[in-house]
C-alpha cells in the first residue's frame, strides 16, 4: 500500500538536533520564543489538542499542581495548543489554571514541522465544545537550552499519555547521572 505524503507530512525530530523556532502569544500576556528560555536544565513543551479535550484539563491541571517541582528541577514549562485567543483563554478561567503558561494560535505547518500529528474536527465532544475544523494531536518534548531535543513524545490519540510524575523521576536520573539523549541514530 503506497503512502500518501505531502510537503506537510509529519517529520520526526531526532534527540541532540535542533528543534524548529517556536514563538506564540500566552493567553494570560505576554509571548513565549523558545530561543529566549534559559531554563537551567530543560524547557518542558506540552502540545495539548485544546479547550475541547477533557483529557487535556486533566493533564494541564496535574502539570500546574507540579510547576513548582519542575521550576526546583531547572525546567521551565509552558503549554501550547492550535486554539484561538478567547479559547485559549476560556482555558485558563474554566479549568482553574492560574500559574501555567497557555499558547495559542499555533500554526498547524508549525506543527507538522514538530513532528504533530493533525486531527479533523469532528462537531461537539462530550464537554459540549465543539471541536476545531482541525487541531494537533498531543505531544511533549523536553528541548535543551542549546535549543537541542533531549526527549520527545508524539501522539496520534489523546489517549494514554506520560504522567508528569514519570517525567519529574526521569529529570532527576538524568541529571543525577548525566544521562545522555537516546534515539539520536539517523543513518539507519
Amino acid at each position: 500500500m503506497k503512502r500518501k505524503t505531502s510537503m506537510t507530512s509529519p517529520l520526526p525530530l531526532f534527540p541532540r538536533q535542533p528543534v524548529p523556532p517556536l514563538r506564540f502569544e500566552i493567553a494570560s500576556g505576554g509571548s513565549f520564543d523558545l530561543a529566549n528560555e534559559k531554563p537551567a536544565h530543560f524547557s518542558l513543551l506540552v502540545f495539548y489538542r485544546g479547550l475541547h479535550c477533557p483529557i487535556c484539563k486533566t493533564q494541564l491541571r496535574e502539570l500546574e499542581s507540579k510547576l513548582d517541582e519542575f521550576d526546583r528541577r531547572g525546567v521551565a514549562v509552558v503549554a501550547i495548543s492550535s486554539d484561538t485567543k478567547d479559547r485559549a483563554t476560556q482555558t485558563l478561567e474554566s479549568w482553574g489554571l492560574t500559574r501555567l503558561r497557555i499558547g495559542y494560535g499555533l500554526d498547524l505547518a508549525l506543527a507538522r514541522r514538530w513532528g504533530l500529528f493533525i486531527s479533523s474536527g469532528r462537531g461537539m465532544t462530550s464537554t459540549g465544545v465543539e471541536e476545531p475544523a482541525r487541531f494537533s494531536e498531543p505531544a511533549l518534548y523536553l528541548v535543551r537550552p542549546d535549543g537541542t531535543l533531549y526527549f520527545g513524545s508524539v501522539q496520534t490519540m489523546p489517549f494514554a499519555r506520560p504522567h508528569f510524575s514519570d517525567i519529574l523521576t526521569a529529570v532527576d536520573y538524568v541529571l543525577k547521572n548525566n544521562y545522555p539523549a537516546r534515539g539520536e541514530a539517523t543513518d539507519v
